[in-house]
């Protein structure tokens, strides 16, 4: 996939699928439940992933939203845990 492959082109995708899954990361760092350094070890982590073209595939597909990330999601329970908040 074009441009998945660098920090920013990962950071969009992990914020894509965090709002997908009703996440709100602006709200969680306004009320100091969410940090920088927290935030970087979610994109290093889509980093990691073999699965970006997946990714772009699910999001496109829930665009109205859903109730869970996808099976190899790296940042998948974290997501899933602060959704559940």
């Amino acid at each position: 996939m074009t441009g998945t492959k660098g920090y920013e082109a990962h950071e969009r995708l992990m914020n894509r699928m965090a709002r997908t899954l009703g996440v709100d990361f602006d709200e969680l760092m306004q009320r100091g439940q969410c940090d920088e350094a927290v935030m970087e070890n979610r994109v290093h982590r889509c980093m990691g992933c073999t699965e970006p073209e997946a990714c772009e595939v699910f999001l496109a597909g829930h665009e109205d939203g859903a109730e869970f990330a996808p099976a190899y999601c790296r940042n998948k329970n974290d997501l899933e845990r602060l959704a559940a908040e």
